[in-house]
């Protein structure tokens, strides 16, 4: 791609995830599966005439769980990516679906670090880069909380030295 008299070289982000965000998505798959288990697994109990289905069904909802939850956020460790440069902040996500995201620093609005009840126990944050695009902000998750604060402040500093209305 060419930006005036620049040539600008598209390639895939250098930087991996905190390995913690592994266990910190297998958790959330493992909660997600807990409810629905619970749910048809009690009314398994109750349910004298659908027994023997509720309690299937429970039985298979939990087998599937685990697997997503074993599976899964491996599969999603080895292809999400992210890169700061002086330039644009670079994110690559997705499985089957893979996304690319860049936002150059003029058109960045706001930084902001997320820590939820999980990602807090992990010591995990994510990163939201807020930008004039229609498509939303941009989304780091799964860094450590430290590099999370380092990259906000980092971002910050790029941004109100480059040029422009990020409009």
């Amino acid at each position: 791609m060419t930006t005036g008299e620049r040539t600008v070289r598209l390639r895939p982000p250098n930087n991996t995830l905190d390995p913690r965000a592994v266990g910190w998505w297998r958790a959330r798959w493992l909660l997600l599966t807990v409810v629905p288990v619970a749910v048809t697994a009690v009314l398994g109990a109750f349910i004298e005439p659908a027994r023997f289905w509720l309690l299937l069904s429970a039985a298979i909802l939990a087998v599937l769980g685990i697997g997503c939850a074993v599976l899964f956020p491996l599969w999603w460790f080895r292809t999400h990516r992210w890169e700061v440069t002086d330039e644009a902040v670079y994110v690559r996500t997705g499985v089957l679906r893979q996304e690319w995201r860049i936002a150059p620093m003029s058109r960045i609005q706001t930084v902001d670090t997320v820590r939820g009840p999980l990602e807090q126990l992990y010591r995990l944050a994510t990163v939201t880069v807020t930008t004039a695009s229609s498509k939303g902000a941009v989304r780091i998750e799964g860094l450590g909380h430290e590099l999370a604060a380092e990259l906000a402040e980092r971002l910050t500093r790029i941004t109100q030295d480059t040029p422009g209305d990020a409009t």
